[in-house]
């Protein structure tokens, strides 16, 4: 059945992720691909929008694959799967939040957990920067496209902004406002 499925999935996702939404990328991307819920392409774009609409990106991308997937009920149970461990882990860690406090396992656990999750985040980065800058794969045509370099042009813009530490809402309209002009012109 479909709708457990999909609980079951986010929740393998939602358990085994530490780092927030980000770092659930490469975990997303290999399931959904897995289960040929949708093409890469797909799920590419919608993480740009999960991006820039409310909510806690990983809610956003589970809601919208379950909602794909199985309608309403499959994006209640995406949803509810990708929520449930943090949920569960963190009642547990409140209960006992003394006590883990000072471990020297919890915190030998966080000092490993720290440079996987910029792995990881780094890693389903490169694969995004790939689908968005060379989808059809690597050729010198590439260079030929006037796509290539309006989206790194923007993607230029995008980076000094936000290491200018300009609003994120502000940069994010900005783009989509660029996107739409590039997309009337080309």
């Amino acid at each position: 059945m479909i709708y457990l499925e999909l609980l079951w999935t986010f929740f393998k996702i939602g358990a085994f992720t530490f780092g927030g939404g980000y770092a659930m990328l490469p975990l997303i991307q290999d399931e959904v691909l897995a289960h040929g819920w949708m093409e890469l392409s797909e799920l590419i774009d919608f993480i740009a929008v999960s991006e820039s609409t409310p909510g806690p990106f990983a809610v956003n991308i589970a809601t919208y694959v379950g909602a794909e997937v199985g309608g309403l009920l499959g994006s209640v149970c995406a949803t509810l799967g990708v929520v449930l461990p943090s949920f569960i882990i963190i009642l547990i860690v409140a209960k006992f939040f003394e006590k883990f406090k000072e471990s020297r396992a919890v915190k030998g656990v966080m000092t490993g957990l720290k440079p996987a999750v910029v792995g990881l985040i780094g890693a389903a980065i490169i694969t995004m920067a790939v689908t968005v800058f060379i989808p059809t794969g690597f050729s010198t045509a590439i260079f030929t496209d006037t796509s290539f370099y309006v989206s790194l042009v923007i993607f230029a813009l995008c980076l000094v902004l936000a290491l200018k530490k300009v609003a994120p809402i502000i940069v994010i309209c900005l783009s989509a406002l660029l996107g739409i002009a590039a997309g009337f012109l080309l």
